[in-house]
């Protein structure tokens, strides 16, 4: 029995995905390919599709691996990861994980830790539009009243670890130029990521500042921060590099709203 143009749809679909070739029994021949070889055609298509998709993504790591290693590494994520979602925006989403936890990619932290800066730098530029916090906003506020205030992060924010020189490695391919050595270290560094000026941006944060920034994100008042920096470093001079660090927070864009405690 002929199939209906749906069902011949759905068999075509799992024919491209899955790999099913039940759908051979229902198309004939060409007139110069056997079906076998003209489905394979669609099927390598629907592949190569893919790497491109990863590709746009993940433009410097692709640069990194060069071309025959970062197909071969996209292949095998197509194979271990099939696309869940119509949109391709998402297909290369996880695609870091399984280059962390994934042999032999996992012996090789710059490669997974590449492609988590790319993909959050992506995800940062495609975030929530949010207003900017400024200078001028704050200073609405009285200094005695400071201390009980609030800092919301703006939505693109995220902090990332890095246990290589990740950060040099993008830097220096984004410039063009032949990438550092990896480096490993046993403590993570604390990586920014966030969207100004419709431009995605990091850097890298010093212990003291990361602190500042996570409990910030937490809902931290900034009098509860100048205490963790009292217990950082030097009491005295806790205020003044909150003030600081805040300044510079400000000028990067990376908060969108202050709120006083109630």
């Amino acid at each position: 029995m002929p199939l209906n143009l749906k069902s011949f749809q759905d068999q075509f679909q799992r024919a491209i995905l899955e790999g099913d070739d039940a759908i051979l029994n229902d198309i004939p021949d060409g007139p110069r390919e056997t079906k076998t070889n003209l489905l394979g055609i669609y099927r390598d298509a629907y592949v190569l599709r893919l790497i491109g998709v990863i590709g746009n993504d993940h433009e410097l790591l692709r640069l990194y691996l060069g071309e025959d290693r970062f197909r071969a590494m996209a292949r095998a994520y197509i194979a271990s990861c099939p696309s869940q979602h119509p949109n391709a925006r998402w297909f290369a989403h996880r695609l870091p994980q399984f280059l962390k936890s994934s042999e032999p990619y996992a012996r090789r932290p710059d490669v997974g830790e590449l492609a988590t800066l790319e993909r959050a730098l992506n995800d940062a530029f495609d975030g929530a539009d949010a207003p900017i916090l400024s200078m001028a906003d704050l200073a609405a506020f009285p200094p005695e009243s400071w201390a009980q205030l609030f800092f919301v992060c703006h939505p693109t924010a995220a902090c990332i670890d890095g246990y290589t020189n990740v950060g040099a490695i993008w830097i220096a391919l984004k410039a063009g130029e032949e990438a550092p050595p990896c480096t490993l270290s046993e403590e993570a560094t604390r990586i920014l990521v966030w969207r100004h000026d419709k431009t995605s941006k990091f850097r890298e944060l010093s212990a003291e500042e990361a602190m500042m920034w996570l409990e910030t994100a937490k809902g931290a008042r900034f009098g509860d921060l100048c205490e963790l920096l009292a217990t950082y470093d030097d009491p005295a001079s806790a205020p003044v590099r909150a003030a600081g660090y805040l300044k510079g927070w400000l000028d990067a864009g990376l908060l969108s709203e202050v709120v006083p405690a109630a």
